[in-house]
C-alpha cells in the first residue's frame, strides 16, 4: 500500500507556501507529488506525538481518495472507475525541515514521510452517498474548535482524475493506495494539547489530539 501526496494544489496554499518555505512562486505546470511510507499511517484517530526532531510541526488537511483496482498508465477519462470511496487525511509536515530541504535543494522525505505524519480517517464515504462528484465536496479543519482550513475541491489546480492519470504514468496503483490531494490555505502549526477535528460535508472523520 502506497500513500501518494499532492502539493501545491491549491493557488492559495501555493502562495502561501511560497511565502513561509520558499519554492517557485509561478503555478505548476504538472502536479507535484511525492510519497509517504505506510510507517505514516495515523489511524482510529490515535494521538500525534509531536516528533522531538522539529520545532514547527504543521498540520494540512486533505481529501483522501482510496483507489479501488490496479492501474497503469490510466487515461484521465477513465480515471473515475479507479475510485468509489473519499475520506480525510493530515499531511503532518516538519516545516522547518521543508525549509531546508527547499533551500538547499534535497529531497522532502525527512520532512515529510517520517513515522505517523499521515493521518487516515478511520471512515470512508462512498462518493455516490455525497453526490457522486468529487470535484463538488466541501470540507474544514478546526484546531481547538475554531476553524483553520476551510476546501472546495472544486478549486482544485489538477481534478482528481487528472492526478491519478499523471501519478500512474509513473507508479502502478493498487488496490488500498490512498491519495492525498492537495491543501488549502490555512495551514499552520500544533502544539501538545490541541485537538483537531475535521468534517467532510458536515461529517466528522477526524478528531484527535496532539501530545
Amino acid at each position: 500500500m502506497k500513500i501518494i501526496c499532492i502539493g501545491r494544489n491549491y493557488a492559495a496554499h501555493a502562495e502561501e507556501l511560497h511565502r513561509s518555505v520558499g519554492g517557485p512562486a509561478e503555478l505548476l505546470a504538472e502536479p507535484l507529488w511525492f510519497l509517504k511510507p505506510d510507517t505514516a499511517m495515523l489511524r482510529n484517530n490515535d494521538p500525534f506525538y509531536i516528533p522531538t526532531f522539529s520545532s514547527e510541526v504543521h498540520y494540512e488537511c486533505e481529501l483522501l481518495v482510496r483507489i479501488n483496482r490496479v492501474g497503469k498508465c490510466i487515461d484521465e477519462r477513465f480515471a473515475h472507475r479507479y475510485y468509489d470511496e473519499v475520506g480525510l487525511g493530515i499531511d503532518f509536515t516538519a516545516r522547518d525541515l521543508q525549509r531546508e530541504a527547499i533551500a538547499q535543494g534535497l529531497p522532502w522525505e525527512r520532512c515529510k514521510a517520517f513515522d505517523y505524519s499521515a493521518a487516515i480517517s478511520p471512515v470512508f464515504i462512498p462518493l455516490r452517498e455525497l453526490g457522486g462528484d468529487v470535484q463538488q465536496l466541501h470540507f474544514a479543519l478546526a484546531v481547538n474548535g475554531e476553524r483553520r482550513q476551510t476546501g472546495d475541491t472544486s478549486q482544485m489546480l489538477f481534478s482528481v482524475d487528472r492526478l491519478i492519470a499523471t501519478v500512474s504514468r509513473y507508479l502502478t496503483l493498487r488496490m488500498g493506495d490512498l491519495l492525498f490531494t492537495g491543501t488549502p490555505a490555512g495551514v499552520g502549526p500544533v502544539k501538545a494539547g490541541d485537538n483537531l477535528c475535521a468534517t467532510l460535508e458536515g461529517r466528522k472523520l477526524l478528531d484527535f489530539d496532539i501530545r
